[in-house]
């Protein structure tokens, strides 16, 4: 059995991560874990910040699973800190699993002008965006290292309170909405 690939989509809102993801799932016949399609699906209109942690969650759970399998696997939640990242990449490096990191960043006017269009065309697959929370979710997010995206970098170690990463994804995804 080859060793399979952990995918990780990395950047804000309307940089083309879902896009990606589709392309990544058929390229490399990889099993791929959209967030935002779940909760749409569970919630509709609604976006609750606490399922969204526990879908995150679950879905990491079933992309673990689908790698101690030999299976691909991409996750599309976005990622934006350097904690979610590490912690993933040290569960894909447990499984024995590759990690690669697709990095998608564009200027303001695109995001916007592509949060635009998908307003427009497919309103039933996102949420409304001001350009007020773009900027503020530009401002929030750790941009990925060249030694993170190749690889090259070492994984760091858990946040301090947490003696390891699953520890930290755990209090990260919980299992339930509380």
């Amino acid at each position: 059995m080859s060793q399979p690939t952990l995918f990780l989509t990395v950047g804000l809102p309307c940089t083309g991560k879902t896009t990606a993801a589709r392309r990544i799932e058929i390229e490399h016949t990889a099993l791929r874990l959209t967030k935002d399609e779940w909760v749409k699906a569970l919630y509709g209109h609604e976006n609750p910040p606490p399922a969204q942690a526990v879908i995150e969650g679950l879905l990491i759970q079933i992309g673990l699973r689908a790698l101690e399998l030999g299976i691909n696997v991409v996750i599309d939640f976005g990622l934006w800190s350097r904690d979610e990242r590490s912690a993933l990449r040290q569960a894909a490096a447990d499984l024995d699993a590759r990690v690669q990191l697709r990095y998608f960043a564009l200027t303001p006017a695109e995001q916007r002008s592509r949060r635009d269009r998908r307003q427009a065309d497919a309103p039933h697959t996102t949420w409304p965006m001001s350009d007020e929370e773009l900027a503020e979710w530009a401002a929030t997010i750790d941009i990925p290292t060249p030694g993170e995206l190749d690889g090259s970098e070492p994984i760091d170690g858990p946040p301090p309170g947490f003696t390891t990463w699953h520890e930290w994804r755990t209090h990260r995804w919980p299992p339930s909405v509380s």
